[in-house]
C-alpha cells in the first residue's frame, strides 16, 4: 500500500512536469490531464483541511487577481481551504488570526500555512532577536556546571518577537498539525493613493533594513521552531523589478506588489512541488 502511495505521488509530479496542458485560459489552469479526482487522489494532501494565515496576498478578495494561489492548490490537490488572511496584516496580526483559527476550527485543520512579513518590512518593524541569554547551572555528567542559557523572546514590538509569539502559540495548540512558513516574494513599486505609496525593495525601510533581512529572519525562525519554510522569495521566480516580469503583476505603473492570476498560478505551482515533499499532517491514521 505504501509503495503504491509513493509511486502515485511520483507519478503526479512527473505528469505535472511533462504535461502539455498547463496553460492559462480565462483564469482557470489545468495542471495535468484527467479529472480533478484523478489529479488529487495520489497526493498526501488530498482532502486535507488547510488554514491560511497572511495578508493581502492571501485574503479571499485580493488586489489585482481573480484567482489566488490557494484556489489553484485546492483544485489541483483537493485541499479544503480556511482563509484568514487580511490586507495589510503584519506578524503581530497573524497572532490574532491564529486566535480566531483556534476559536473556529480547533480540531478541524490538518495544516497551517503562514504567508506574511512584507508589511512588517514596509512599516519598518525592528528585526530584534529571537533569544535573550543568561547563565544557568545544569547537571552535566553528574557535575553541576554553569552554562549559557537562552530563552525565546515573545513580543509584538520586534519581527523576531512576533514570529516567536505566533509559532509558540501554534506549536502549543496544534502539536499534530503541519505548520509551514512561506517567505514574502520580491517587492516592486506600488501606489494605491496619495498617502499609500510603497517604494520598491531597492530602498531600505525606515529602519535602514532591506526586505531580505526579513526573509532571512523567517528562514532562521523555521530552523528555530522546526517547521518547513517554502522560500517564495527565491523559488517563485517572481521579480517585479524587471519589466519582463510585469506580466505576472497587477499593474506595471501602480502595482508591482500584488501578483495577478498568472502570477498566482506561478506561486501555486512553486508551492505545489514543495508540498509534495512534505507530510500533510502528523495525526496517526
Amino acid at each position: 500500500m505504501m509503495k503504491k502511495k509513493v509511486l502515485g505521488i511520483c507519478t503526479l509530479v512527473l505528469m505535472i512536469a511533462v504535461s502539455g496542458h498547463a496553460q492559462l485560459n480565462t483564469g482557470n489552469v489545468a495542471v495535468i490531464s484527467g479529472s480533478k479526482a484523478e489529479e488529487a487522489q495520489n497526493s498526501q494532501w488530498h482532502g486535507k483541511r488547510v488554514a491560511y494565515l497572511g495578508d493581502s496576498m492571501t485574503q479571499k478578495s485580493t488586489k489585482g487577481t481573480n484567482k489566488i494561489y490557494w484556489e489553484y492548490l485546492s483544485e489541483w490537490l483537493g485541499i479544503e481551504p480556511f482563509v484568514y488572511g487580511i490586507s495589510g496584516h503584519q506578524w503581530n496580526d497573524i497572532y490574532k488570526q491564529a486566535l480566531k483559527l483556534v476559536e473556529e476550527k480547533r480540531t478541524e485543520v490538518d495544516a497551517i500555512f503562514i504567508f506574511a512579513g512584507t508589511n512588517d518590512y514596509n512599516h519598518g518593524v525592528p528585526i530584534g532577536t529571537f533569544y535573550s541569554e543568561t547563565t544557568k547551572e545544569t547537571n552535566y555528567n553528574g557535575k553541576i556546571v554553569s552554562r549559557r542559557y537562552r530563552t525565546p523572546i515573545e513580543n509584538d514590538s520586534t519581527f523576531c518577537g512576533r514570529i516567536n509569539k505566533v509559532l509558540a502559540f501554534l506549536k502549543a495548540k496544534f502539536p499534530e498539525q503541519q505548520i509551514i512558513i512561506m517567505t514574502p516574494i520580491h517587492r516592486g513599486f506600488a501606489s494605491f493613493s496619495n498617502t499609500n505609496v510603497q517604494p520598491e525593495e531597492c530602498f531600505s525601510n525606515g529602519n535602514g533594513l532591506y526586505l531580505d533581512a526579513y526573509v532571512d529572519a523567517l528562514k532562521q525562525a523555521a530552523q528555530n521552531w522546526a517547521v518547513p519554510v517554502i522560500d517564495l522569495y527565491s523559488l517563485s521566480g517572481l521579480y517585479p523589478l524587471a519589466d519582463s516580469q510585469v506580466q505576472y503583476f497587477n499593474h506595471a505603473d501602480t502595482d508591482r506588489l500584488h501578483p495577478n492570476a498568472k502570477g498566482n498560478y506561478r506561486l501555486a505551482k512553486t508551492i505545489l512541488y514543495q508540498l509534495l515533499t512534505l507530510p500533510s499532517t502528523f495525526v496517526q491514521q
